[in-house]
């Protein structure tokens, strides 16, 4: 069955919501100027009661290693997603320090950083993360990857099955794909793509 992570997540309805309709994973966004930006000290209070076998997930992107290891203690997440161009050297410090690792690529840097990032969990995205943008899959379809990946960028509940029986992917991350208004989620949306993704 595939892996479900609902990303950007602000309110408890919001997560509850993930929780209860199955996703695996939710995710945070800690990259200040995103519309889903949420303090880590308020994540504190959105990760209690979530069963240890949903991952909880602070997305960051080219900011400082010693401050996104504080900020993921403080809110308490067991896995970082790095979402920029970060050196493998961060992700090691990530592992050190406790946590899982995610890394994040843009479809545009897939030829040239897929081999790079070979050992790590992968999660492919749209040139523009959270825009709610599909991209040219025919790059994966001609070569996809070796080892278990997640596919982001542009989903939904009426496309999400579609993508999964087509690419195969481990994982799918949505978080535009669920929003009622920008950086606003839905939970009868986020039921919806967990549902769809679950049952493809």
């Amino acid at each position: 069955m595939t892996w479900v992570k609902i990303c950007g997540l602000r309110s408890r309805d919001a997560v509850d919501a993930a929780v209860e309709s199955g996703a695996d994973a939710i995710g945070f966004v800690f990259a200040a100027g995103s519309p889903r930006f949420v303090e880590p000290a308020e994540v504190v209070n959105l990760v209690v009661g979530i069963p240890s076998t949903v991952e909880t997930v602070a997305v960051v992107r080219d900011q400082p290693i010693d401050s996104v290891i504080e900020w993921a203690r403080t809110a308490g997440v067991t896995t970082v997603q790095l979402h920029g161009s970060e050196p493998e050297s961060d992700a090691e410090l990530l592992r050190d320090a406790g946590f899982g690792v995610i890394r994040a690529i843009s479809i545009d840097d897939y030829g040239e950083r897929v081999s790079e990032l070979a050992g790590d969990r992968l999660l492919i995205d749209a040139i523009e993360p959270g825009a709610g943008l599909r991209f040219d899959d025919s790059l994966l379809l001609d070569a996809p990857p070796t080892a278990p990946w997640i596919l982001a960028g542009g989903l939904d509940p009426d496309t999400v099955a579609e993508a999964i029986v087509a690419l195969k992917p481990t994982g799918v991350d949505v978080s535009s794909g669920v929003e009622s208004s920008r950086g606003v989620k839905s939970p009868d949306l986020i039921r919806a793509f967990v549902l769809a993704a679950k049952s493809a």
